[in-house]
């Protein structure tokens, strides 16, 4: 496990086009945001999606921070998610559950288009994670990093402390892949606790990270979990990044579906067929009542 203060040594510096586009969008002020976090909703296939963008995540964070509340969720959603929540009503539970399931994903913000919402962009779950680390250095919220392969979490918490000098890294942990007995998850609860996190980064995998989250919330003392899966893989380099261009224009499965095909093919070809076919039929009906 990692503590702040323990100097990072030099890393290659990733990408950070997504960073400057998201303090583009803080320092412009651009919010959909409610009071508190009431936000706007839309529904996807029966699953609750906030119409938010990045810099009404990060306001809602810090509220939950300041205030010392604890037992937050966030999910960063995308097609994939809302078609698992479709085929599993435990799942679609969870989903219900979140304080906030976020747009990851255009497909989710073409539609918030069409019901009215102005998205300029999705969130991103890699970009959130550097856009909340970057805004809470000053603020010094502490944070934890729980998920990845094998030092995945550790090499994640050396990359971060290199782009935001002065970020406070309270703990890393990398549990194993297979099922958790309840004398290591209660060790895992007893680390991340005592550790005093603000913030709870999960990078495991959809739907497991959401359950995860949903299963631990009452049990930790963090203000918020955050489930951003692949983000612990491209901020350290393990999984590389669809250009931006791709990522911008719903061209992001196609990317990934020639990295790895045999595990994503079942996901774009089978969800993704299943998600257009029933979003459609469901955007359809909703402009005949109107």
């Amino acid at each position: 496990m990692r503590h702040a203060g323990r100097p990072a040594p030099k890393l290659k510096m990733l990408d950070r086009s997504i960073d400057k586009a998201a303090r583009a969008q803080i320092a412009e002020g651009e919010s959909s945001a409610l009071q508190g976090s009431r936000f706007a909703t839309f529904d996807v296939l029966g699953v609750p999606v906030a119409a938010v963008q990045i810099p009404d995540v990060i306001r809602q964070v810090g509220c939950w921070i300041q205030a010392c509340d604890a037992g937050h969720f966030i999910t960063v959603t995308g097609m994939h998610g809302v078609m698992e929540a479709h085929h599993d009503a435990e799942f679609r539970q969870v989903l219900d559950a979140a304080d906030l399931n976020v747009p990851d994903g255009m497909p989710l913000v073409w539609l918030a288009r069409l019901r009215g919402h102005r998205l300029a962009r999705r969130v991103y779950g890699p970009e959130l994670m550097s856009a909340v680390c970057d805004d809470g250095v000053a603020r010094g919220y502490r944070h934890f990093l729980y998920g990845g392969g094998p030092t995945i979490a550790e090499k994640l918490a050396d990359v971060l402390c290199a782009r935001f000098p002065g970020i406070s890294i309270v703990g890393t942990y990398s549990p194993s892949f297979g099922p958790v007995s309840p004398d290591e998850d209660r060790a895992q609860i007893e680390i991340i606790n005592k550790s005093q996190a603000d913030v709870v980064w999960v990078g495991l995998s959809t739907s497991k990270q959401e359950r995860w989250m949903f299963e631990h919330r009452d049990q930790l003392g963090a203000s918020v979990l955050v489930g951003v899966g692949a983000a612990f893989d491209f901020h350290t380099g393990t999984k590389q990044q669809a250009p931006q261009w791709m990522r911008e224009h719903g061209l992001e499965w196609l990317f990934r579906l020639l990295q790895e095909p045999r595990r994503l093919w079942r996901r774009y070809f089978i969800y993704g067929g299943q998600f257009a076919w029933l979003a459609g039929v469901e955007e359809f009906r909703r402009r005949l009542r109107k």
